[in-house]
């Protein structure tokens, strides 16, 4: 079942939003060659901490970060560990606040360094196929018409879509009615009305979209080893548009 938010639920998700886009902007500064991904997510819990917030993710079906921490051929769920950030690397690092009982959810993919051409045409493809998304979740469009658009561009870039991870509606619960795909035809799908709020979260690979699993039953990552990618943000529908509540 999908669930309504009222404009004043909207804006409890919006502060909680807000503190997730500071806490971005921040790692943003931090990320550079050298640092390891266990030093950004203990940021990261500090930093929701120290603004009244706790991290959604941390114990979530047993997960034991702030963050998600996905380099490289990690599309998504990776863990922040010991390993140190090299030049050339990119970096996801995905993340669910909570502020008194209200979600917001984001993820942001980072160069480290000195990136390929080819990881910036992934990492500029990505993020512009998140937008293309969002300008089409208005009152009266289908969800398929937001994924749609994401993967048309996307192919159309010469990058594929991760099938296996998709968006979702989201509120007091991380994972709520509708799923919100980034593949498959437009016009299909349950219509947006105002009051939805959803993320949008486009996983794009350089190589295929097939994904394998670790053995931690939570990593996943490209099948054929090639980069990926991911944005995402907390998306409302409302009468005057989308509303990004994630907005950095």
């Amino acid at each position: 079942m999908i669930t309504l938010k009222t404009k004043e639920q909207i804006e409890l998700m919006k502060k909680a939003g807000e503190i997730l886009a500071a806490c971005h902007r921040e790692i943003a500064g931090m990320i550079r060659p050298g640092i390891t991904t266990q030093e950004i997510d203990q940021f990261a819990e500090a930093f929701m901490k120290k603004n009244g917030a706790t991290p959604e993710q941390k114990g979530y079906n047993g997960y034991q970060y702030a963050t998600c921490a996905s380099v490289n051929d990690v599309i998504c769920h990776g863990f922040p560990g010991k390993y140190v950030l090299q030049d050339g690397d990119i970096v996801t690092i995905d993340m669910v606040v909570n502020l008194n009982g209200w979600l917001a959810d984001s993820a942001w993919s980072y160069a480290v360094g000195q990136v390929t051409p080819e990881a910036q045409h992934l990492l500029d493809v990505t993020k512009t196929s998140l937008y293309k998304g969002i300008e089409l979740a208005v009152i009266g469009n289908r969800i398929g018409d937001i994924s749609n658009a994401i993967q048309t561009y996307a192919e159309g870039e010469g990058l594929s879509v991760v099938r296996e991870f998709i968006g979702h509606g989201i509120g007091e619960k991380m994972h709520e009615e509708p799923q919100v795909p980034h593949y498959g035809p437009p016009h299909r799908g349950p219509r947006l009305k105002e009051g939805m709020v959803i993320t949008i979260e486009p996983m794009l690979n350089i190589g295929t979209y097939r994904s394998k699993l670790d053995s931690d039953g939570w990593t996943a990552r490209t099948q054929d080893g090639s980069l990926s990618a991911q944005y995402e943000h907390t998306i409302a529908i409302t009468a005057d548009g989308p509303v990004i509540l994630t907005a950095q």
